[in-house]
């Protein structure tokens, strides 16, 4: 459990909680995080599907939206089996090495895809400004650029907080009160002095998904600048139906990590427990409902999913 080293004690396996103060409620919390968790694999890989097989949809916006699929289905996969694990088998040890590479997969999928959201931003932009121009300037040689800048953004921002745990020393406690292991609630129950942790993981939130929403934002009001400028209602109201599901999504990304930010700041008086839940909501719910969004809100998925279950019952009944 432990390992001495010149500053002495540090614990080596930590022992995850779940949802403390909830410990008796664990199988019925598990039931939700189970159904999203098979929703969102099951709809996100059935979209990956899709997209990838069916030529038609070899465009800009529906091959970010199948890197914005990929990023959830890895985003489920780093977090909720670990807590289907605590909750139904009790099974929360986790070992350092585990703990640090959990946070550096959750934390750079999380950044990958705020980059995807500001991606696609830029796609509705140029499709709704410059339409004639729309595949001639997103070229799918420039599109697997922007998916590979994306993801070394992520990873290599990420990177240095290996370095940055794996210097302290962990003599307080071996237990996180959480389901899955994160920089900062990590560097907490060390005995060393975690500023730099902080200032680098501030670093980190202000470089990469602050400075996305802010492009997010400016992306829109350029939008919104070209659609008003457009004579033809029929036409205005076709541009932003294209930006309808993206709109969706942006505010189901970042609208319960802000609200959960808000509440660990200033919601000193809340309980634990509803901090780790809310922690939970925003890692779970986004990836659940991103391909009900768009299967919904966009024709050619929505058209191409009834084909194939269609396709499916008939070959089931001529058998």
């Amino acid at each position: 459990m432990t390992a001495l080293n010149h500053t002495g004690v540090s614990h080596t396996v930590f022992r995850l909680l779940g949802i403390p103060g909830l410990e008796d409620q664990h199988m019925w919390i598990s039931i939700p995080f189970f159904i999203s968790y098979v929703m969102a694999l099951l709809g996100n890989s059935l979209l990956i599907f899709i997209i990838l097989t069916k030529p038609s949809l070899h465009e800009p916006m529906y091959l970010f939206l199948s890197m914005l699929a990929g990023a959830d289905v890895v985003l489920s996969m780093c977090t909720v089996p670990q807590a289907l694990a605590i909750f139904w088998f009790h099974a929360g040890e986790i070992s350092l090495d585990r703990c640090i590479a959990q946070v550096f997969f959750l934390t750079s999928t999380f950044m990958s895809e705020s980059g995807i959201l500001l991606v696609m931003a830029f796609d509705r932009y140029i499709a709704i400004c410059y339409p004639l121009r729309y595949t001639a300037i997103l070229t799918h040689a420039l599109i697997g650029k922007i998916g590979a800048t994306i993801f070394l953004r992520s990873y290599g921002t990420v990177f240095p907080v290996i370095f940055l745990l794996k210097r302290l020393t962990f003599c307080k406690s071996n237990t996180i009160p959480n389901t899955t292991c994160k920089h900062i609630v990590l560097a907490k129950i060390s005995c060393n002095d975690i500023r730099v942790n902080i200032w680098y993981g501030f670093f980190v939130l202000m470089s990469t998904l602050v400075l996305d929403v802010v492009l997010i934002f400016v992306s829109y009001m350029l939008i919104l600048r070209a659609v008003f400028h457009i004579p033809s209602r029929d036409a205005r109201h076709k541009a932003l139906n294209t930006c309808g599901s993206h709109v969706c999504v942006i505010i189901l990304f970042y609208g319960p990590g802000i609200f959960s930010v808000l509440t660990q700041r200033f919601g000193r008086h809340i309980a634990l427990h509803v901090h780790v839940l809310l922690a939970n909501v925003y890692t779970l719910i986004p990836p659940m409902l991103n391909p009900i969004i768009y299967g919904i809100k966009t024709k050619q998925i929505r058209d191409l999913v009834v084909c194939c279950f269609q396709s499916r019952n008939d070959f089931n009944n001529r058998n």
